[in-house]
């Protein structure tokens, strides 16, 4: 049962919290404003990782494997990430994915769209909403989406 860290947001600062709540994880997913080269060289060193461009990405190369979105299937589940909420939401709604990926709001979100789960890890780096610094921790199982865990970090 693959286990997946989910960020976001983090505007070129990955806190030491951030790091070691991932340590353990088969995959990490970065949804987007990354910040700085030196965020993904941390986070792969702890497990693969898959990451997207957020709107302050514009200017940064990350290789050309980071683009606009990305779809992945892990432990049989079929994701789509995207940095933006209206892009998670098309995905969602189209049937073609398990869990749909999304970072911009900086606000945690946990919610089902049709037979689609919706997750924002909320912001690593300046939350909103009231909300504190977070991630998301989640398990995949054989096509399925498993319990979601909010961490503060």
């Amino acid at each position: 049962m693959p286990t997946v860290g989910i960020i976001s947001d983090t505007h070129g600062r990955i806190s030491d919290d951030a790091l070691e709540a991932l340590s353990n994880v088969d995959h990490i997913i970065h949804a987007g404003d990354i910040g700085a080269q030196s965020v993904l060289l941390e986070l792969e060193a702890l497990a693969p990782t898959t990451a997207v461009l957020g709107n302050n990405d514009i200017y940064t190369d990350y290789g050309p494997g980071v683009k606009d979105h990305a779809v992945r299937t892990i432990g049989g589940v079929r994701l789509f990430v995207s940095h933006y909420p209206k892009d998670a939401e098309r995905a969602a709604d189209s049937g073609e994915y398990d869990l749909a990926i999304h970072g911009h709001t900086h606000v945690p979100r946990d919610e089902m769209r049709g037979d689609c789960r919706i997750i924002n890890p909320g912001g690593a780096f300046r939350p909103r909403g009231g909300s504190k610094r977070s991630i998301a921790i989640v398990e995949l199982e054989d096509g399925k989406v498993g319990p979601v865990r909010t961490v503060l970090v």
